[in-house]
């Protein structure tokens, strides 16, 4: 099948199918159901499920956090005034979660569920940049295996897709290969994983954070201190409200970046292709290894962009014009840096502070939060920016290849399925459109 692929075989397989996706609310899950609806509207029913109290509520947050977002714009200008009404007919909200068993669906409703879904999404994942350990856990671990056991109640079920970001690979260095994880391996040689060791962890540290009458606060930075989440976005948010004027990166490190759109397109290619196979089949979505960008790429658009669209002062209105940043390879040189430049003249008004009677209480409060706020990101990124590992992509291109035989026949169709790293000029990408939508959507 993959030898005569193209645009109309992967937007038929999709007609009259009933498909439940998690995580729709998300970025990658907006563009999806978007592409869903618009290449193949006789899809039978989408199910979209959502964190909600109930049924409307879950309504409310499909039409206010995906139907009613910029990106289904060309939708409603080819439905016009039917717009609603084809939403309502082929979109479903759900309220549920996967980080309950079940999906947090009564038995009716999952037992009705199962009997007629073909597709599986799972796209739901918390990608908070400082995330707690438990509700971690309960999302990315827990909710993909209450999902696995939904799948396996799902008679007609004939593909089960689950989205991942790639850096769940760890530290590692070199290429890394598109292969699965047995249950229980890791990525340390010699540790085995237990979920439930982890599980039966995260229950300890909430009875001992009972135990001792800690407060909400207290509870919030225990369990933050067990995970983490990075991304480059935050790194552009910071310069772009002046909170960042120094950072840890490697400037000639490759960063792994792939445009939402090509990530769903491969998405959608992959589930066209593999429907009722009964193999596991990993893809990288990623462009280390086919068109590196280093960060100094994001650097240097990322100056010129803002050189060009000065942010403005909340004060008076006037743009501001951004100072350049400055930039550490390592840990411990940001680290030494931090400490004569900004700790030492910290402690020293600190001790002027209290000589004083708290005369510069407020000023000190400030630079220290500043000061924290810059090291906490940094030991964040720490492992994400000096990053040293690559993306083996072989699997992946064999899609792309597939594609690539019909690539005029498919822009003939109105739609494409292209997702080749390849063709996208990095330097613009960043310029014209990742930064702008950056600071359009995020930089409130």
């Amino acid at each position: 099948m993959i030898g005569e692929l193209d645009a109309d075989a992967v937007a038929g397989y999709f007609r009259g199918k009933s498909i439940l996706i998690t995580g729709s609310t998300g970025f990658l899950g907006k563009v999806l159901v978007e592409k869903i609806l618009r290449v193949q509207p006789d899809v039978k029913k989408l199910f979209l499920l959502i964190r909600a109290a109930g049924v409307e509520s879950a309504k409310h947050r499909v039409e206010t956090e995906v139907t009613g977002r910029e990106i289904f714009q060309v939708l409603k200008e080819k439905h016009g005034d039917r717009f609603d009404d084809f939403i309502q007919e082929k979109v479903c909200p759900l309220a549920g979660d996967i980080v309950y068993k079940n999906l947090g669906l009564d038995h009716a409703k999952l037992t009705e569920l199962s009997k007629g879904i073909d597709i599986i999404v799972n796209g739901a994942a918390t990608t908070n940049f400082y995330e707690r350990y438990d509700v971690a856990f309960d999302t990315n671990v827990m909710g993909a295996k209450h999902i696995c056991e939904f799948a396996k109640r799902c008679n007609k079920l004939k593909m089960l897709l689950h989205v991942s970001t790639a850096y769940v690979a760890g530290e590692q260095e070199g290429i890394l290969p598109e292969k699965p994880f047995l249950l229980g391996e890791t990525l340390r040689e010699g540790v085995h994983l237990d979920i439930e060791s982890e599980l039966n962890l995260i229950q300890e540290t909430r009875r001992e954070v009972e135990a001792n009458c800690y407060s909400e606060r207290v509870e919030k930075r225990t369990m933050k201190e067990l995970g983490l989440k990075r991304t480059i976005d935050s790194f552009i948010i910071g310069y772009a409200k002046q909170a960042l004027s120094i950072f840890l990166v490697d400037l000639d490190l490759i960063m792994d970046v792939v445009p939402g759109d090509m990530v769903v397109n491969a998405m959608m290619v992959a589930m066209a292709v593999h429907s009722e196979d009964q193999a596991q089949s990993i893809y990288h979505v990623t462009s280390s290894l086919r068109n590196p960008a280093p960060y100094a790429v994001l650097v240097d658009s990322g100056g010129r962009y803002f050189l060009h669209n000065p942010p403005c002062s909340k004060k008076n209105g006037e743009p501001v014009r951004l100072s350049r940043m400055r930039f550490f390879r390592t840990l411990p040189r940001f680290r030494a840096y931090m400490a004569v430049k900004f700790r030492l003249p910290l402690e020293i008004l600190r001790l002027l502070n209290i000589a004083l009677f708290g005369a510069f209480s407020r000023r000190y409060g400030e630079l220290s939060r500043k000061y924290r706020y810059v090291m906490h990101v940094a030991e964040l990124y720490a492992p994400y920016a000096l990053f040293k590992g690559c993306f083996d992509d072989t699997n992946t291109e064999r899609l792309r290849a597939a594609l690539k035989a019909n690539k005029e026949q498919n822009k003939s169709r109105g739609y494409d399925f292209g997702f080749d790293p390849k063709s996208v000029d990095w330097d613009n990408y960043f310029y014209s459109v990742h930064i702008p939508g950056v600071v359009k959507y995020l930089c409130d």
